[in-house]
């Protein structure tokens, strides 16, 4: 789904489905940060009462860790979101959507793989 840290393909490799329409923006950041804020929050509070570290303390910890997980949640979330948009139909993906499920029915009764998916046989005899 991506070819670089944060940029969308404009086609999926597998199943050949356009992404240029995606309009992630900085939706995946506010996500990321929400995410991030209400597990550390919580965490440091209950250092900073029970534990009472100094600032030299909290800045070694909590520095590294928000830096880990902000950068390591941002992916995850953004191809979240695309997701999100194309399972909505948002953003151009609605026309798209309704050919791609139109493909992975006929391959479906093919028992063909779709979509990077393939169907049991006990469920392609059907």
């Amino acid at each position: 789904m991506f070819r670089a840290f944060l940029k969308v393909s404009d086609r999926c490799e597998v199943c050949g489905e356009e992404l240029h329409h995606h309009r992630a923006d900085d939706f995946p950041a506010y996500v990321v940060i929400l995410i991030v804020g209400h597990f550390l929050v919580p965490c440091v509070l209950f250092v900073e009462t029970h534990f009472a570290p100094s600032y030299w303390t909290h800045l070694a910890l909590w520095l590294p860790t928000t830096l880990a997980l902000a950068i390591g949640l941002l992916q995850p979330v953004k191809g979240a979101i695309v997701a999100l948009q194309w399972s909505m139909g948002m953003h151009g993906f609605e026309h798209a959507r309704k050919g791609a499920r139109r493909m992975c029915m006929a391959a479906s009764r093919e028992g063909a793989v779709a979509c990077g998916v393939r169907r049991p046989a006990s469920v392609a005899r059907r």
